[in-house]
């Protein structure tokens, strides 16, 4: 039977933290990976919506106020 070496071994590797960290230090190809960093939540769309929903709801309330009338 053959040894496998830990960094080619997943379940050996869950096993063992920091062989998962050196692993990733040693790694070609995470080094050679372009990083960016993204950040969806730093504009929250949420704010101009409601506003959007506040605007409908005056609307439709000054039309049944105009209707009562």
């Amino acid at each position: 039977m053959h040894a496998r070496s830990p960094i080619a071994d997943p379940f050996a590797l869950m096993m063992d933290p920091e062989c998962v960290v050196r692993a990733m230090q040693c790694s070609d190809r995470l080094a050679r990976l372009q990083r960016r960093v993204c950040r969806p939540l730093d504009k929250p769309l949420l704010a101009s919506r409601a506003s959007d929903v506040d605007e409908y709801d005056r609307a439709i309330d000054a039309q049944a106020d105009a209707e009562d009338i």
